[in-house]
């Protein structure tokens, strides 16, 4: 596995890796071309280390994310301006889940927002938008005397980060730890020193709901970080996953995937993401949100969804949704079958009268209509 592995990474000469891409290689990890990186999709199988996930502690590198920061007491207002959600309710050290609307009725990405004090911001974003949303806010920093380059920094390429997620993550990482952080609340984060790394950025966010954190450190400090987590997780059966895992385990939460169920398409809500898209005073204006209030008045033409599938079949992405007759009602944006609910789930945009949870619908899978039940997300529940 490791040759084969090693001749794919020379194939794919133009591919970036990341601080931990050789690690993958060596542990045997199946690589594939992901957001423009080399990335393990899988070590042991997707299943496996999905329920690993649920259960125990499995680590993910995610270094292939964005870091932009934003300085400068112009900060705020920038952020205010170029994101949905109300960062004004942002205090140091608390996290924000928002999006950038791109002006046109879309969502540029979906992003995380750190507060490290009042004009200090890092924005997390997807990793195959980070030269698209940098681009974007650089067209509106100068609007806030904000230079690109400096007030406004893309640090991606010198950031990398490990996610360590299940219900013994934090139990685990607490022993490298020089603060308390079993005791940390969801969407915060600290500035600490782990494995004898200083000032690292340690938050209690993660794409898998089953809890966990993630850990920002310098690229120079990738093997340090790396060796001492493994060493800690160890009695803890901590495992590294895949990729693969990654999506059905935020697919089985009801999580959004960029490029998937929302897009430069897609508005926050008809995506269902109304409640991180803002309207309040305190939160001012901002772009596209005329338009978004428009679209609540007017009424949504579509709306994502969850489902779940009846009959016997897998949903995938693409398929159209359909009602009883065959009439076609919507698109599926994520499917598979949920390692841990053991069910086909999946989202979908549909019309508004089918999004109701009970509402019945239909899959197409190769011209046969497989019934499915609209439900409310997320599919797995924990505890």
């Amino acid at each position: 596995m490791m040759q084969i592995n090693k001749i794919y990474i020379y194939k794919q000469i133009n591919m970036k890796t990341t601080a931990f891409t050789e690690k993958h290689i060596a542990l045997g990890a199946k690589m594939v071309p992901f957001a423009g990186y080399n990335m393990p999709v899988e070590y042991i199988g997707i299943n496996e280390e999905h329920n690993h996930v649920r259960t125990k502690a499995g680590l993910f590198d995610v270094s292939h994310m964005g870091e932009i920061w934003v300085k400068g007491p112009n900060a705020l207002p920038f952020i205010q301006y170029t994101t949905s959600n109300d960062a004004s309710l942002l205090t140091p050290g608390k996290v924000q889940y928002s999006c950038f609307p791109n002006g046109k009725g879309g969502i540029v990405d979906d992003l995380l927002v750190y507060c490290i004090d009042s004009e200090t911001y890092l924005l997390v974003v997807n990793a195959s938008n980070i030269d698209k949303d940098y681009a974007h806010l650089a067209a509106v920093a100068p609007k806030f005397n904000i230079t690109p380059g400096r007030e406004l920094y893309n640090a991606s390429d010198e950031i990398c980060q490990l996610a360590v997620q299940g219900p013994l993550a934090l139990k685990a990482m607490q022993m490298i730890c020089d603060q308390s952080v079993e005791d940390m609340e969801y969407y915060t984060f600290k500035k600490l020193t782990i494995a004898g790394i200083k000032d690292a950025i340690f938050s209690t966010t993660g794409y898998t709901g089953s809890g966990g954190c993630e850990i920002y450190v310098a690229n120079e400090d990738a093997d340090k970080l790396w060796k001492a987590v493994f060493e800690a997780g160890e009695e803890f059966g901590i495992m590294p996953i895949g990729l693969g895992a990654r999506d059905t385990l935020r697919l089985e939460m009801g999580f959004c995937l960029y490029g998937n169920d929302i897009d430069d398409t897609t508005s926050p809500i008809e995506a269902g993401l109304g409640w991180i898209t803002k309207f309040s005073e305190a939160k001012g204006d901002f772009i596209d949100k005329d338009y978004m209030l428009k679209l609540k008045a007017d009424g949504l033409k579509r709306k994502l969804v969850g489902f779940e599938l009846l009959d016997r079949g897998i949903p995938r992405h693409g398929y159209e949704v359909c009602s009883a007759d065959g009439t076609v009602i919507g698109i599926v944006t994520s499917g598979t079958m949920g390692p841990a609910v053991k069910k086909p789930i999946g989202m979908a945009y549909v019309t508004p009268e089918f999004s109701k949870a009970g509402s019945e619908i239909f899959i197409k899978v190769r011209d046969k209509l497989l019934k499915a039940l609209v439900v409310k997300t997320p599919f797995y529940k924990l505890g």
